[in-house]
């Protein structure tokens, strides 16, 4: 099968076709949002995957918008990353950095009480997860953020060329630039969170233009073909139903294949009424994109293997089936059973319903 072929993606050579998804775990050491052991622990058991997306990683204090997510912004955490990626390499498994700022999906608990920061003053119809000192947490509402200015949209280019060249100290083995989901650059994209007249609104051009100078200034910083996007062409939860997010996303397709970023990765609406991605777009999407196609949603063995035959994506991520299979692709492989994973341990705690979940024993 297709899915357990070799791959190369740049200048590195992927194992198989699969590929963890990133997924929020919030399991750092506190204070100070540090990448620690046990998570090296966790990532190093699901090497088997050709590449790891890791969770999405705040690129600043101004970037965080959940609870002990990690950063990559100061020394500590540089420090903690380290021994995920060596932990990941000792397995022979390549892993990139989600590189991440959430814009308005925050709470001013993180803020010094202050409003988190977005494209225009507009209230996403949205919840992040927020703990208290003793680790107990629950979804809190965001609140109406503040809009930024084009000197503080000048420093965050400069906030995700800096996070690049961290992770690059980290020995991650390239970084994913999160511009999907809701999230600060895909607020950037659509007319439903961006209402900015200046430069960096209002026309499609205009929307598009954080997303490219970020590209281009961390693909100058750590070289292209260590740099993936992430995008999100059918996710309306959030407030963010664009009617012209398709258009936007092929002209920010477009600019990325001219920088030569190493892949895009599809973020597909995995609901069960969720729209489906049309033929018609994966078709349009590789006219103006010449590179690596990453798709994610809700795949199963016999979906993924379709959509790689039909050449629409070259890799497929998975997400939800690496949390209790720490094996999960030999158990996809070998058509093993897969565990379920205890949806009241996703968030926040130490290793239980994170690294004790054990591979596969066959009775």
């Amino acid at each position: 099968m297709i899915l357990f072929d070799s791959y190369p993606l740049g200048k590195i050579q992927l194992k198989n076709r699969i590929v963890m998804a990133p997924m929020t775990r919030s399991r750092t050491t506190q204070p100070g949002n540090i990448p620690n052991a046990m998570m090296a622990e966790y990532y190093a058991q699901r090497a088997g995957a050709g590449l790891i997306i890791t969770e999405a990683t705040q690129i600043s204090p101004q970037g965080q918008g959940y609870s002990f997510t990690p950063g990559i912004h100061t020394k500590a955490q540089i420090e903690g990353w380290r021994k995920v990626t060596d932990a990941v390499h000792r397995e022979d498994g390549k892993i990139f950095l989600q590189l991440w700022h959430v814009g308005r999906m925050s709470h001013p608990s993180f803020h010094n009480g202050n409003p988190p920061v977005a494209p225009s003053a507009i209230k996403p119809d949205a919840q992040v997860w927020v703990a208290d000192e003793n680790g107990n947490g629950s979804m809190v509402e965001c609140p109406t953020p503040r809009a930024l200015t084009a000197n503080e949209i000048h420093r965050i280019v400069a906030d995700y060329r800096q996070a690049a060249i961290n992770a690059m100290e980290a020995g991650f083995d390239g970084v994913e630039i999160h511009a999907a989901n809701g999230y600060l650059l895909d607020q950037f994209l659509r007319s439903t969170s961006n209402y900015r007249t200046d430069r960096y609104g209002g026309s499609i051009e205009n929307r598009v233009r954080l997303l490219a100078e970020v590209a281009e200034t961390v693909c100058d910083a750590i070289g292209a073909q260590r740099v993936g996007v992430r995008l999100a062409p059918y996710i309306t939860a959030r407030g963010m139903n664009c009617p012209e997010v398709i258009d936007a996303i092929l002209l920010a397709a477009e600019k990325l294949d001219a920088l030569g970023v190493v892949y895009l990765h599809l973020s597909e609406a995995d609901w069960d009424d969720a729209p489906q991605v049309s033929e018609t777009f994966r078709r349009r999407l590789r006219q103006v994109y010449g590179g690596t196609v990453i798709v994610a949603g809700r795949y199963d063995k016999t979906k993924a293997e379709a959509i790689l035959r039909n050449v629409y994506a070259d890799l497929v991520a998975f997400g939800r089936p690496f949390i209790a299979n720490p094996d999960f692709p030999a158990r996809l492989e070998k058509d093993w059973s897969l565990a379920d994973f205890d949806p009241t341990t996703l968030f926040g705690g130490r290793e239980t319903g994170y690294s004790d979940y054990p591979p596969y024993r066959q009775s």
